[in-house]
């Protein structure tokens, strides 16, 4: 079966953090309701690297973050407080408008910290685009490990599958599954959603009899049953990946680890300016008016913001 791959392309973030944004795509904007997914680290930054980012605003969209290794404080116009560590799920709805920064937790200043994660965003519906914001967090307890099968250890970030039910509340049928493989195990991967990908952050996987490299997204063709296994004969630990795969939990060619992102689709294309999503070209206008006059809620106790870039329409 022939796959459709994205190879994304890296941007330098801040301080040595190397992203890696795998959506929107020319070939493929949104798999399911996700139109935005971003890949950071693996990396160990210095003590004096400073990966802060401020305040920045956000709507339309719910973000969701799934960490690897380190980790950060999330904070909101909520009021929320809120660390995220490996194992646990942050989801923030921010419907008509909200604001948040990602900082370096207290107790990890000043000292080499290692960071490897993805950030993901889902479009929200068009009815729910102004809803109020919200935020969830769900801890690593919640989210119990399935075996599906010998050698599968799968959980579910979001959505249902293999009998298990995640505790985040999407706004619309979404999936999102973290899946390791044991050496020599082939994993049926059944079409759980109308659209699917895959993505394996450090690992390359054979997925049909077809090889996909580490650090590509394998979007499957509509209602396609996979095949997938660990691919042995690629090196581990790729180009731009730091640490001993005891420290990353893969690229020690023994396993595989992957997700699984999907859904149903869309109902409508949407516009992506900056960190707004819409519809509607005018709601991110105006968002961007809002933002330039500093008419958005604050954080409690942030003093700085991230500057937009120039509004061109």
């Amino acid at each position: 079966m022939s796959l459709l791959r994205l190879t994304g392309h890296t941007t330098d973030l801040a301080a040595g953090l190397t992203v890696r944004r795998l959506l929107p795509a020319a070939a493929r904007r949104a798999v399911g309701p996700f139109v935005f997914f971003d890949h950071f680290g693996p990396v160990t930054l210095p003590a004096e690297a400073d990966s802060d980012v401020g305040a920045h605003p956000h709507i339309g969209l719910a973000t969701v973050t799934w960490l690897f290794e380190g980790r950060l404080m999330h904070r909101d116009s909520l009021g929320t407080v809120q660390a995220i560590a490996p194992g646990e799920v942050n989801w923030m709805t921010a419907g008509h408008g909200i604001v948040h920064s990602e900082r370096t937790p207290p107790e990890e200043r000043g000292r080499a910290r290692r960071l490897h994660g993805l950030q993901l965003w889902v479009a929200l519906p068009p009815a729910l685009e102004a809803t109020d914001p919200a935020f969830q967090h769900v801890g690593a307890a919640d989210l119990p490990p399935v075996m599906p099968a010998t050698g599968v250890r799968l959980r579910v970030l979001v959505g249902t599958a293999f009998g298990a039910t995640s505790p985040v509340r999407p706004a619309s049928p979404t999936l999102y599954l973290d899946v390791r493989l044991d050496a020599g195990v082939t994993f049926t991967l059944p079409p759980l959603a109308p659209e699917m990908a895959i993505y394996a952050p450090l690992d390359a996987l054979r997925i049909d009899g077809e090889t996909l490299p580490p650090r590509t997204m394998a979007v499957a063709a509509a209602g396609a049953e996979l095949r997938i296994a660990p691919d042995p004969t690629s090196a581990a630990n790729p180009e731009g990946a730091e640490g001993t795969a005891a420290e990353t939990g893969s690229g020690d060619g023994t396993g595989a680890h992957f997700v699984v992102i999907g859904g149903a689709p869309i109902e409508q294309p949407v516009r992506m300016w900056w960190n707004f999503v819409a519809t509607d070209r005018e709601r991110i206008a105006a968002a961007a008016a809002r933002w330039q006059a500093d008419a958005f809620p604050r954080i409690p106790g942030e003093t700085t913001r991230v500057a937009a870039p120039p509004w061109r329409g």
